[in-house]
């Protein structure tokens, strides 16, 4: 009798595209100019098309986390490590706030599950976003939290901040939950366990814990207070129900079971939760149009905008509750109080749906067969639709992003107004433009430091443009390798920084490695390449 051993696959990955704002101390903020050890425009430029992140080009990112009300991200790659970039407000990405401000999406910071206690073996499979918080959910269902805890949102007893990040506990009927995913508003957070229970802490000031209180008091004079909850509260609402995702505005929820109901609640402003009405819920409720009998109609997937949410049903069909723009139909004004398709996209197959700060975006097959980026969003001035140099920032209809046309995108984490995209390496993804588009590299041979002639010329490194001669490398190369290629540099340090930021780093004496080929200290702006030179040390494909 023969048995068969499966051989476990590789999950799906990609890298990282940038688009939108990178001046994160000052992004979203009305005094652009009020920040501290402000950047210059020039290192940190609002990005109008997609380029590709340097800093991770050599990282397998497996998916991507943001907040439609953050300037912050979480990218989690294959080996299950989470890169964290963006502002750092309350020690959000587990670093004090007080020393640093904010960390370069140039220069990411590195956590792995062993660095806060974990088993060896666990990996990050989730994470969450909050306006100041971050939550990471690791493979053995352990949940850490960092970041902004005025209202409990970290799960840990009321303070100012959490500077680096701890566990959350979270239990039911005397054992400890298995937490698979995880969500996050300005001042509450969300969490779903492998046995389809919901659990939440925070601010109940809205009812967006979802457990039927707010806890509303007065405190002195014209303050009111709010119920805090620091330990995770079980969602008795859903008690029964297998809840398969979640999904979270900055004030409401939505949770999705795996029959295809929806439920939401929280703050209802501006209709977001699709029910008819600007009553706040403070018990998850049913929303009737997903609730059947006919199972095409009912839903396969949930998002959720700052005032609006999202539902995917199961014929691929969009449906949109709330406020999405400032003006028109959909806006303050006039929001959409129930779900409602959008007559410019009913047409599509929806296969992912995400909202940002004030952007919509969704992925839909192409008549070729390839997938196609759709986007849209009134107010969009960061560049954080990604339309291209040349074209307007915003748009008021579904809009479908012509620098991506042939890009293979399959996951997209879109912030307040930044927007990442995960794609799969394909025949145009080495067209894009790169973040940052000078990193100071060597003009000659990293190794010999020569000029060759064309009968020799370097080959030059995907991510860092170090230009190497084929015979230089050890082992030697006889041919020019297909597909991308990284230097000894970027394959001993993956995710590593780049640029000014990578000189920066070896300043400070945090790179044990010596300077490759002996060049020179990259100052703070990355020096230009003579066009002649770069020209000459453009790599080799064939």
């Amino acid at each position: 009798m023969s048995t068969t051993q499966s051989i476990p696959t590789e999950p799906q990955w990609g890298r990282v595209l940038i688009c939108g704002g990178t001046d994160w101390p000052k992004l979203g903020r009305k005094d652009r100019n009020a920040t501290k050890a402000a950047p210059s425009e020039a290192q940190n430029p609002d990005l109008l098309e997609p380029n590709l992140l340097r800093s991770l080009l050599n990282v397998k990112a497996v998916s991507i986390h943001g907040s439609c009300s953050g300037c912050h991200f979480v990218v989690l790659d294959i080996s299950g490590s989470a890169w964290l970039f963006g502002r750092n407000g309350s020690s959000a990405l587990g670093l004090p706030a007080s020393t640093t401000e904010y960390v370069s999406e140039n220069a990411p910071k590195e956590v792995k599950p062993q660095d806060l206690g974990a088993a060896p073996g666990v990996r990050f499979v989730h994470a969450a976003c909050g306006r100041n918080h971050t939550l990471l959910v690791g493979s053995c269902g352990t949940l850490w939290a960092a970041g902004a805890n005025t209202l409990g949102q970290c799960g840990q007893n009321v303070c100012p901040e959490v500077p680096s990040f701890k566990t959350v506990t979270v239990t039911h009927g005397g054992n400890v939950e298995h937490v698979v995913q995880a969500a996050a508003g300005v001042t509450f957070s969300v969490v779903l366990t492998e046995s389809g229970k919901v659990f939440s802490f925070g601010s109940a000031e809205k009812g967006q814990l979802g457990n039927g209180i707010t806890g509303e008091r007065i405190i002195t004079g014209n303050k009111t207070g709010y119920d805090i909850e620091v330990q995770p509260v079980y969602l008795k609402e859903l008690d029964g129900k297998k809840i398969v995702q979640i999904a979270s505005g900055q004030q409401h929820s939505l949770a999705l079971d795996s029959t295809g109901l929806v439920y939401v609640w929280g703050y209802n402003g501006y209709c977001r939760l699709g029910l008819g009405n600007q009553v706040d819920a403070l018990k998850p409720k049913v929303v009737p149009q997903f609730a059947g009998p006919n199972e095409a109609t009912m839903a396969s997937a949930i998002a959720a905008g700052p005032t609006n949410s999202v539902v995917v049903d199961k014929q691929g069909m969009y449906w949109m509750a709330g406020k999405w723009k400032n003006s028109g139909e959909g806006s303050s004004g006039s929001p959409y109080s129930t779900f409602r398709f959008m007559q410019d996209i009913m047409g599509c197959k929806i296969l992912l749906t995400r909202s940002g700060g004030v952007t919509h975006w969704l992925l839909t097959p192409d008549d070729d067969g390839s997938v196609m980026t759709v986007c849209w969003g009134q107010n969009a001035a960061n560049g954080e639709l990604g339309l291209g140099q040349e074209e307007p920032k915003s748009a008021t209809k579904p809009t479908r992003n012509i620098p991506l046309v042939g890009i293979d995108v399959f996951d997209i984490a879109a912030g307040q107004n930044t927007t990442l995209f995960l794609a799969k390496r394909n025949e145009k993804f080495d067209d894009l433009p790169r973040h940052p588009e000078e990193v100071g590299a060597p003009p000659h041979c990293v190794k010999c430091a020569q000029d060759n002639g064309e009968d020799d010329s370097p080959l030059e490194c995907d991510k860092c443009d170090s230009p190497w001669h084929l015979s230089c490398l050890t082992p030697p190369l006889t041919a020019v390798p297909d597909g991308e290629w990284f230097c000894p540099d970027c394959e001993d340090d993956p995710g590593a920084p780049v640029g000014a930021w990578k000189q920066e780093k070896r300043a400070k004496g945090k790179s044990g490695r010596k300077p490759a080929g002996g060049g020179a200290a990259n100052k703070r702006s990355a020096p230009a390449v003579d066009d002649g030179e770069a020209k000459a040390s453009k790599k080799k494909r064939s």
